[in-house]
Parts: C-alpha cells; sequence; structure tokens
C-alpha cells in the first residue's frame, strides 16, 4: 500500500496555509492532490520569506509538497469548465473561497453533487453560516483576536498578543482535513458524499473555551474563567545556570521528586503542595518555586537529573535549535533531498506512522503549472485541446522543467 487515502483523489483549491495544511496532510498519506492555482499563482509562493528563485518560497515549499499543480484562470470559461472536468472525477473537492463566491460559479455543493453524487465538498470558512460574521474575510490573527486565543496570552501577561504561529491556520485546516476523513468512511458505508463546514472561529473558540471556561461551565458560575496554572506568569521556561528548562511535575511523585531535587524537601507537607489539587489551586506559587529555583545547576545537569527521577522535564529549544534536536535527529526527523528547481533542500518527514503502509513515494512542491499537462490529459484532453486551452489563457503551464 501507499497510504491509507492511496485512490483517493483530491481537488484543492485553496491557497495560503489553512487550506495547503489540509491537503498536505491528505496528500502525505497517499491522496492523489491536484492543486488548482490561478495566474500567478498561490500567494503563499511570493509573500513569504525564504527564496532561491521566485515563485518557490521556503515556507510555499512545506505546505505543498506531495501535490500537483495545474495553472488555471477559472475566470474564463474554458478554464471553468476544466475544473469542472477535474471535480467530476474527484472524490474531494476543498476551498477556502468564501461561499457566495464559489456559488457564483456553480462551485458550490448542491451544484457540484448533481454532477458528481459521491463528492465529499468542504469549505474551510473564517465564519459559521448564519453569523452575523458570516461572509466577511479573515486571516489567522483576526480568528486569535475574536476566539480568544489573544485574551489567553493577555490574561498570563497583561498584554494581548497573537501567538507567533498562523496557529488558527494550522488547526482548522488539520480539523478540516480530519473532517474529511470521518466523510469519506461514512460515505464507504452510504456510498453518498456529503458537504463540510470548517469555520475557523467556531473552532478556534471550542479551544479556548474548552481550556479555559472552567467554573463558568456551571450556571450560575462557581468562580472565575480561566485555567490558573496556564494562565500564569511564570508558566513558562525557567532560567537555569547556562540557559533555560522546562519542568513539569504533576503527581505527587513527580513534585516530592522534584522537592527533593532542589533540597526544598519541606515542600512535601507544605498544605499549599502537598497534592494535586493544592498545587493547582496555588499554581502562582508553584510555578514561582520552579522559576526561582534552577538557576546553580546547568540546562543538561538538570535534564539528566530530572530524567533519573522520572520527573517530566525538557530543554528548551529555539527555531534554530530544532534543527539540531538529538531526538529528531534519531528518528530522521529531517531529509535532504533535491528539488528539481530548487535544488538540495530539507523537508521534515511524516510525523506518524500506520502499520498498513505509508506513501511510497514523496513528491516535492511542484513549480507553478507543473502538472497541468498530464492532469488536463487525466481529465480526456487531447494534445491539441491542451494547445488551445494554453493559447487562449485558460491554463498555464510552467515554463520551467524538472
Amino acid at each position: 500500500m501507499s497510504g491509507p487515502l492511496d485512490g483517493v483523489k483530491v481537488v484543492d483549491l485553496t491557497t495560503i496555509v489553512i487550506g495547503p495544511i489540509c491537503t498536505r496532510t491528505l496528500a502525505d498519506y497517499g491522496a492523489d492532490v491536484i492543486k488548482v492555482e490561478a495566474p500567478g499563482g498561490d500567494l503563499l509562493r511570493t509573500m513569504a520569506e525564504g527564496h532561491r528563485n521566485p515563485g518557490m518560497s521556503g515556507k510555499f515549499i512545506n505546505f505543498n509538497r506531495n501535490k500537483r499543480s495545474i495553472g488555471l484562470d477559472i475566470k474564463k470559461p474554458d478554464g471553468l469548465a476544466a475544473l469542472l472536468k477535474l471535480i467530476d472525477k474527484a472524490d474531494v473537492f476543498v476551498s477556502n473561497v468564501r461561499p457566495d463566491a464559489l456559488a457564483r460559479a456553480g462551485l458550490d455543493h448542491a451544484s457540484l453533487s448533481k454532477r458528481n453524487p459521491r463528492l465529499i465538498h468542504c469549505s474551510i470558512l473564517a465564519f459559521g453560516r448564519g453569523g452575523r460574521y458570516y461572509g466577511r474575510p479573515a486571516y489567522d490573527p483576526v480568528i486569535q483576536s475574536l476566539s480568544g486565543v489573544a485574551g489567553t496570552i493577555e490574561r498570563a501577561t497583561g498584554e494581548p498578543r497573537f501567538v507567533p504561529m498562523v496557529m488558527t491556520d494550522h488547526t482548522s485546516g488539520l480539523i478540516a482535513a480530519q473532517a474529511i476523513g470521518f466523510a469519506l468512511f461514512r460515505r464507504e458505508k452510504t456510498g453518498k458524499g456529503e458537504a463540510i463546514d470548517v469555520p475557523m472561529l467556531e473552532n478556534m473558540a471550542s479551544f479556548v473555551s474548552s481550556e479555559h471556561m472552567g467554573a463558568a461551565t456551571f450556571d450560575p458560575p462557581v468562580g472565575p474563567t480561566g485555567d490558573g496554572r496556564l494562565l500564569s506568569p511564570n508558566y513558562k521556561p525557567v532560567p537555569t545556570k547556562d540557559g533555560y528548562v522546562t519542568v513539569r511535575p504533576n503527581t505527587n511523585a513527580q513534585a516530592f521528586a522534584f522537592f527533593d531535587a532542589i533540597g526544598r524537601p519541606e515542600l512535601k507537607t507544605d498544605p499549599r503542595f502537598d497534592s494535586a489539587a493544592s498545587r493547582t489551586k496555588n499554581a502562582a506559587a508553584y510555578f514561582e518555586v520552579q522559576a526561582t529555583c534552577l538557576g546553580h545547576k546547568t540546562t543538561d545537569e538538570w535534564v539528566e537529573l530530572f530524567d533519573k527521577l522520572d520527573v517530566p522535564a525538557a530543554r528548551y529549544n529555539s527555531i534554530d535549535d530544532l534543527l539540531t534536536d538529538p531526538h529528531l535527529k534519531d528518528v530522521g526527523f529531517f531529509r535532504e533531498e533535491t528539488h528539481p528547481s530548487e535544488g538540495k533542500i530539507r523537508r521534515t518527514k511524516l510525523a506518524n506512522v500506520f502499520s498498513g503502509g505509508a506513501r511510497e513515494t514523496e513528491g516535492h512542491a511542484p513549480l507553478y503549472g507543473e502538472q497541468t499537462r498530464e492532469i488536463l490529459a487525466e481529465a480526456g484532453y487531447k494534445p491539441a485541446e491542451i494547445d488551445a486551452l494554453v493559447a487562449a489563457g485558460a491554463v498555464q503551464e510552467s515554463r520551467k522543467k524538472g
């Protein structure tokens, strides 16, 4: 086998991060993902930093491996007709285009399901249908702001900030891939496709609320919102003699071993720290102990000691440190390959393992329109017809050949 999604064909009308991380996940595990790009290509090709050649940013490469690219101008009738031909033979259609625009082009589920009743139609939305925000444009920071993600940081630090990753894009995109998997499973039982909406705001509000609604779960509330441990100012890596370490003793066995290790055995009988419940109630004080008692040993010394005591701990990695982390090296997380246009690059391996088989061949992130001709040929177009589409500007192909 070449992955659990072997044989699944996906038409991918998504851009930037949220859609591409969804479809990359599908591609990584065996799906044939056809990346449909408008003239000029996915904006991530050029807007992200880090290039060797125009149109092939490092970020684009990371989010679009194992896909094939076709350049289509769906504003032209022949370009739209070509896209519809691809969808007719697809199992899944994924888009992060606003639904009203999809409907105007005849790419809504109601229209497409008449042509392909087995089609799974996934719309990744900023906001769910029926709400007052529906139809508004949004990017990750807007969702972080509305969903309470930035608010959790304000509660912890006194200043609202965004997580310095497009976290809501990543999370919602992965949820979309999960939902597609669920729908594929149901189709195996019913033979019918379906429409899926994946709204970013609702998904991220669910994350924040599940974590921090806490006492407000009850009506009336039995206390304030927020998990005090996670919102503590000292919920962060703590300084050592030569850097930082993260230590997180939760059970009594771990906490008491930690107190012994730092030379504070009396804290084992301190009523603030003598049980998991008391440590949670006094999280600020507990984290203060951790933050102020580790400065006399190096990070490696603490990690070695805590490892022997079975206390959860790890060194602090910067972004650059990830590239040399010994565990990631052990598992071969970063791999080198030669890209046809970009030369030697570094990529991450698939994180998850299926005993039933994985994708047998890894595909490089495509040049814009790199597989236009082969994809159209698979859809039934003859060479002369493809030439005519190219000449009319309805389709585009890469000028660089891999």
